[in-house]
């Protein structure tokens, strides 16, 4: 896949950014200080380190990394969302630091084409990492002119989660597995004062169910051309999905207002069974209470007839976290050498899923066994059809613009024309 973003487009956009005051790092330090030339300091800017699933797994491996390895430190600048944009503007000055952690996505799409991040491939094979790595991780992190763009580590499912006891409260005898029981399990669950379906209409986790609504009808190849392009008033397949998901909204399926509702919402309406149904991710999965998860079946989205798949679907990715490496951690290739080797030892990759319920893209036979709910996503297997997760797709500057339109489509009474028109409008804006 071409990067949508040239080099030029990349300093340009930043280059405002790099000419202000510099956004302070969580650590306490600024961006354009984040680069230490340090030999013994490998520099890592990470999402992991506040309230991210995996932040205090992570925390430890690097207390361990360190006495194992006396004379080489650690330092870490946390950063949430604004990650991206905060590499960037510390790459702009040429302080950027030496690894990175973050998911492959938006901003992140164009790095490694832009010179911003190094092609890891040989050192993935130098090493002798490549084969830690599942097959379907290394396809996903790879771009079409066949650059790794980082070692892969984190990896996701996303099923539907239903609380069977809620479904039970509300007459409901089993979960929904088409559209037309799911709209009839809604109708009894509102009659019963809960919410159906919880979502993020005004976020990324609205923007991800809506996609896979809208997939409903489209092949894994169809939907590929409607991402990249955004033309979804010219497939066949992507006007009978929005027709279906705004049946569905129409119907009363998804929880009151879902269109100014976020990812914290959605997550806590399900956790304290305000509601009872929500995608899902696994690091969701996680946090759900044991009470709720006691009584909680995970599965696919429930299908129309007609549809491309053959069984209800949900979601994956094994692009959730992977370690990039700047062109500063050119310099310390050996620190980040042993840094990733430890990171990709079996006994740390399992730390990280049964401490912190984390699925991984790496081999491994480790279970989830504190953390129901994510073994029960692995289990799944093809029990279940798989949609398409478009974050490869959608270039870059869309990606914001389409949560905007997200949050019109999941807007009762918006009509799926004008839904077509928000989708597609956000790719003409970018």
């Amino acid at each position: 896949m071409r990067s949508p973003l040239s080099r030029r487009g990349f300093l340009a956009a930043g280059s405002g950014l790099a000419a202000a005051t510099a956004l302070p790092a969580m650590s306490g330090c600024s961006t354009l200080a984040s680069a230490d030339s340090d030999p013994g300091t490998l520099v890592v800017h990470t999402q992991l380190g506040t309230t991210a699933p995996g932040s205090p797994t992570y925390t430890a491996a690097v207390k361990a990394f360190e006495k194992e390895n006396p004379g080489l430190r650690v330092k870490n600048l946390v950063n949430g969302d604004d990650l991206p944009q905060v590499y960037e503007t510390s790459r702009l000055a040429r302080k950027e630091p030496d690894v990175v952690m973050v998911n492959l996505y938006d901003k992140t799409l164009a790095w490694t084409d832009v010179g911003a991040t190094v092609d890891v491939k040989d050192y993935l094979d130098d090493w002798g990492l490549r084969e830690r790595v599942l097959p379907a991780a290394l396809t996903e992190w790879t771009d079409g002119k066949g650059r790794l763009r980082a070692f892969p580590y984190f990896a996701t499912n996303w099923p539907v989660a239903f609380n069977t006891h809620l479904l039970d409260r509300a007459g409901v005898d089993a979960v929904p597995t088409t559209g037309d029981q799911l709209i009839g399990a809604a109708r009894k669950l509102r009659a019963k004062g809960i919410a159906p379906v919880t979502v993020g209409g005004n976020d990324w986790t609205g923007q991800k169910l809506l996609a896979q609504i809208i997939q409903t009808f489209l092949t894994p190849e169809e939907a590929r051309q409607v991402y990249t392009t955004g033309d979804f008033s010219g497939s066949r397949g992507a006007r009978a999905g929005i027709d279906y998901f705004v049946s569905l909204r129409d119907a009363g399926v998804f929880a009151d207002k879902a269109q100014g509702l976020t990812s914290d919402t959605m997550t806590t309406q399900y956790n304290t069974e305000a509601a009872a149904i929500q995608s899902a991710m696994s690091s969701a999965l996680a946090k759900v209470p044991a009470g709720t998860a006691g009584h909680t079946e995970v599965g696919g989205w429930p299908l129309a007839p007609g549809a491309a798949h053959e069984k209800p679907t949900i979601l994956r990715s094994y692009t959730l976290i992977g370690f990039w490496i700047s062109p500063n951690g050119l310099k310390k290739l050996s620190s980040v050498e042993k840094f990733l080797r430890f990171m990709y030892r079996p006994d740390i990759v399992s730390r990280f899923i049964t401490e912190s319920g984390r699925d991984m893209a790496l081999v491994t036979d480790t279970v989830s066994k504190e953390f129901p709910l994510v073994a029960a996503a692995q289990r799944l297997g093809d029990r279940v059809g798989q949609a398409l997760l478009p974050d490869l797709y959608v270039p870059p500057t869309a990606t914001q613009p389409l949560i905007t339109a997200t949050s019109t489509a999941f807007t009762r009474g918006t009509s799926a024309a004008s839904v077509r028109s928000a989708l597609e409008s956000a790719y003409r804006t970018a």
